[in-house]
């Protein structure tokens, strides 16, 4: 996650916030100085760094925060609620016209963002959400971004327009636009061109679209790995063609996260979506509590939640929990509980979710360290993952043989499934949880140690 380095070095700072006691303003002076750092060493604007740190103090003061009784919690609250401030306070949507009329969303965002994946990535929600949405290929320079839209639509169910590269990205637009109207599409996502760098080409052919078709959203797709460079672009962008919104992209990678602490308050514009993987589906709708809780180590249950219940099928997790309290779980769930872990994006990213599970910087927990488990349970045959008792001493050797590990690897995994089989009904009970819009909802559980 992005903002990792960040995370761990303001835990630090609370950490000896909350072992002093009481608080003096020489303490509160100092550890915000140690925050101050942290946030430039992540890339965040120096202005918005200055003004940041100047109102929590204020706030830190001014509030009889040192004579409260926890005044380290108080002031982890006040930089919490700060953060919250700095990314936008309040979730913003897309701006969306009645279904029975026509939105044109203007795409933009400079050459290796990920503005054409994220375009079909948006159509999809929109689709998920019961609008009709079509896809606009208006980038004649590059051919590549017009098979790449294609594609991507094609795996989103969703129509892409083309007219290929020898007409004006203005008149693709308005054809595309009529096109909605006789077929009855009721938003229209224009994928235009983007350039290495700003340049006045670019720029005026974004104005002439502008000027031509009437937009609704205009929305600029930033890289958050150039850091402060997105922040300039984003401002150059709102500058010169006025942008309603930005997205984020690659949040997911080894970036600072500075541009996500920076944009709002240097632009304006306030953040709709951040991107956390290369998949289609990997696009969270960007929530400033979240992020900040996320950010401060306090975990993101609910976009957990959000993933669980979109990822996972709910009739298959309760099959699986009746399974864990009877202690009747074999290899072929384990298999099935990787592919879930998958779907919502790995071991890693789960955890960074859960709170106090903030994981050291330097530390990166592989997903593939499952690949060895997988081939060990594969090469079991299908009696044998359904029920693991049956496997002995001779059996193991033909299974690490036919998996390519030494067979202390295969006594491992059986020694963790019979440890979790005896724990298992006793933990089962507190691993269930609430849905929020299901009714009952267990998230997945991991048995053999994991």
């Amino acid at each position: 996650m992005a903002f990792d380095n960040l995370t761990e070095k303001l835990q630090n700072v609370f950490k000896n916030l909350r072992s002093k006691g009481r608080l003096t303003e020489d303490d509160v002076k100092a550890a915000l100085k140690e925050v101050k750092m942290a946030l430039l060493e992540a890339d965040v604007n120096f202005k918005v760094v200055k003004n940041f740190v100047k109102t929590v103090q204020e706030r830190a003061i001014g509030q009889d925060v040192l004579n409260s009784l926890t005044p380290g919690q108080m002031v982890i609250k006040l930089v919490n609620e700060e953060l919250v401030n700095l990314m936008g306070s309040d979730t913003t949507e897309l701006v969306l016209k009645p279904s029975n009329e026509i939105t044109i969303i203007l795409m933009c965002g400079l050459q290796g963002a990920g503005k054409t994946t994220t375009t079909a990535k948006i159509a999809g929600k929109l689709k998920q959400k019961g609008r009709s949405p079509l896809l606009a290929a208006c980038d004649i320079y590059r051919p590549a971004a017009i098979e790449q839209l294609q594609i991507n639509g094609e795996k989103q169910g969703v129509e892409v327009f083309s007219m290929g590269t020898n007409h004006k990205p203005v008149d693709i637009a308005k054809a595309a636009i009529e096109h909605a109207e006789k077929n009855k599409h009721n938003v229209v996502l224009l994928d235009t061109a983007g350039r290495l760098h700003v340049d006045e080409e670019m720029m005026e052919e974004l104005q002439e679209i502008k000027a031509n078709v009437v937009v609704d959203q205009s929305i600029l797709v930033v890289d958050s790995m150039t850091g402060q460079d997105a922040v300039n672009v984003a401002t150059t962008f709102q500058d010169r063609i006025g942008i309603d919104g930005v997205i984020l992209t690659k949040l997911d990678g080894d970036t600072r996260g500075g541009a996500a602490l920076s944009i709002k308050a240097v632009t304006g514009c306030p953040i709709l979506y951040v991107g956390m993987g290369e998949k289609l589906s990997d696009l969270e709708q960007f929530h400033p509590d979240r992020m900040a809780s996320r950010i401060l180590g306090m975990g993101d249950v609910l976009t957990l939640i959000e993933k669980a219940e979109a990822e996972i099928d709910e009739d298959k997790a309760r099959e699986m929990e009746k399974k864990f309290r009877k202690a009747e779980f074999d290899f072929n769930d384990f298999l099935e509980q990787m592919a879930q872990m998958k779907k919502m994006g790995g071991i890693q990213s789960i955890l960074s979710m859960l709170p106090g599970m903030g994981l050291p910087s330097d530390l990166e927990i592989d997903d593939s360290i499952f690949k060895n488990i997988e081939a060990i349970i594969f090469s079991m045959t299908l009696e044998e993952r359904g029920n693991p008792a049956i496997i002995n001493p001779s059996r193991k050797r033909r299974i690490a043989k036919g998996a390519g590990v030494d067979i202390s690897e295969v006594n491992k995994l059986m020694k963790q499934y019979e440890q979790s089989k005896k724990m298992m009904k006793q933990m089962s009970g507190m691993l269930g949880g609430k849905g929020r819009k299901k009714g009952r909802f267990s998230m997945p559980k991991m048995p053999f140690g994991f």
